[in-house]
């Protein structure tokens, strides 16, 4: 018989996260590696005070060895954390056990509970951030080299789900490729600005200072070293500046990719057929699928991203030196914000890698509208012919009737007896349309 009421890791097992089950986010994010945070913010706390003299090194030695998570009751820390609604205070509990006499005491000797869970919060921001990068470095590759392959291979350009003019695929990489780097360059410098947090009750050391803190400088930056991560000028207790800016990065994220997914969703449709994932997922019913299953996943983390991330812009607002429920309101949200990009970039770089390209299909495609995706091109050349007003009155005409009768453009232009001098096979080739599409997509490519 089962139980009823699984157990808190269970909630990690990812069942209704594929977008980011098996992803380093999934590691990075889940209970373990939060209490793996929390655990390292308390180790290096002590560490620091050490380094200034305000506690023994085997002080600290004695809590970093007893900060191991093995050694610690998730579902217990889980259960007690409601009692005073974060779950540092029964952690110091079990830690300062774990330690025992006589080093227990400089467990967590002068933080608050804010100073732990905000830097635990950093250092898992930190370490799912880093695969998050190394994943974006994977996928802009892998578009690097689809829009040099395919700098020239046309393709319908499409505006408002329409043929427009047409364009080249290399150029479409390209833009996806920028919006890649685009994502990088957000999350690159918030990822080496990730700050510890130490203020004490209130944010003013003041329990540092009665320690023998020489200075606050000294003090934040000895533990900002220890635990790795940027010295804040200021606590930020109710300073949230480091959340609202990894909303921002990681909410821009998943709306890049998600301009990926949505591409390559209406190119790989049946009909299309434009492109195609190297390995689609199948269907419980239907066994002739190929589905674009990692786009559709990118799509889905780019549709929730900009929630979230609202949530922790509204924790902006955050009243007196230490705010009740808006720094809370933050935690799960963040999390799942870093899970779903987390697990977005990874599909993002599989899906890049993958991508399977049909020039054939393009150029199928171009040929759909018998030559009136080139009318733009036509009114250019005919207007110093024609007029303007002529021009644009003919090819009005001539499209109604390319629709009506199913004819080519080209076919219908080589009835005027004013055109007989113009080469219309040459006018009406949508490859020969592609405008300075090459040269864009080498300009994109410049940028590294």
């Amino acid at each position: 018989m089962t139980s009823a009421f699984p157990a808190p890791d269970d909630h990690d097992a990812g069942l209704l996260g594929p977008g980011w089950t098996g992803a380093p986010a999934a590691r990075t994010t889940g209970d373990t590696a939060y209490l793996r945070a929390l655990l390292d913010a308390e180790a290096a706390l002590t560490r620091a005070q050490a380094a200034l003299g305000l506690a023994p090194a085997q002080a600290a030695a004695a809590v970093t060895e007893a900060a191991d998570p093995a050694r610690f009751d998730l579902r217990s820390l889980a259960a007690r954390a409601r009692a005073g609604g974060n779950p540092v205070i029964p952690l110091v509990a079990d830690l300062t056990r774990a330690v025992g006499e006589p080093y227990g005491p400089y467990v967590h000797r002068g933080a608050t509970s804010q100073d732990i869970m905000d830097t635990a919060a950093m250092l898992v921001a930190a370490r799912t951030l880093d695969p998050v990068l190394a994943d974006l470095a994977r996928t802009e590759r892998a578009l690097a080299r689809l829009a040099a392959t395919h700098r020239d291979t046309p393709m319908p350009g499409r505006t408002l789900t329409q043929h427009a003019v047409p364009t080249t695929f290399g150029l479409k990489a390209a833009g996806w490729r920028a919006l890649v780097l685009d994502a990088r360059d957000r999350i690159a410098p918030v990822r080496q600005a990730l700050p510890a947090q130490l203020g004490g009750a209130a944010g003013t050391l003041a329990a540092f200072r009665a320690y023998g803190a020489p200075d606050a400088t000294a003090l934040t930056e000895a533990y900002a070293r220890e635990v790795g991560l940027a010295a804040a000028p200021l606590p930020w207790h109710a300073l949230r500046t480091p959340v609202a800016d990894l909303a921002g990065c990681l909410a821009f994220t998943a709306g890049a990719l998600g301009k990926l997914a949505e591409d390559v969703l209406t190119l790989s449709r049946t009909e299309t057929g434009e492109v195609s994932e190297g390995d689609g997922g199948g269907s419980s019913a239907m066994p002739h699928k190929a589905n674009p299953v990692r786009a559709t996943l990118l799509a889905s983390a780019a549709r929730r991203a900009p929630q979230l991330a609202a949530t922790l812009y509204g924790s902006l607002a955050a009243g007196d030196e230490r705010p009740a429920g808006a720094w809370h309101a933050e935690w799960e949200p963040l999390r799942e914000l870093l899970r779903l990009t987390g697990g977005a970039a990874r599909d993002a770089a599989e899906l890049a890698e993958g991508l399977r390209v049909d020039p054939a299909a393009m150029r199928r495609d171009l040929d759909l509208s018998r030559g009136l995706i080139v009318s733009e091109r036509l009114s250019a050349v005919l207007a110093p012919r024609l007029g303007r007003a002529r021009a644009k009155d003919l090819l009005t005409e001539l499209a109604r009737r390319s629709h009506a009768e199913r004819r080519s453009l080209g076919e219908l232009l080589a009835e005027e007896t004013e055109l007989k001098d113009l080469d219309l096979p040459e006018l009406t080739d949508p490859a020969r349309y592609t405008g300075f599409a090459g040269d864009l997509t080498d300009r994109a490519l410049e940028r590294r």
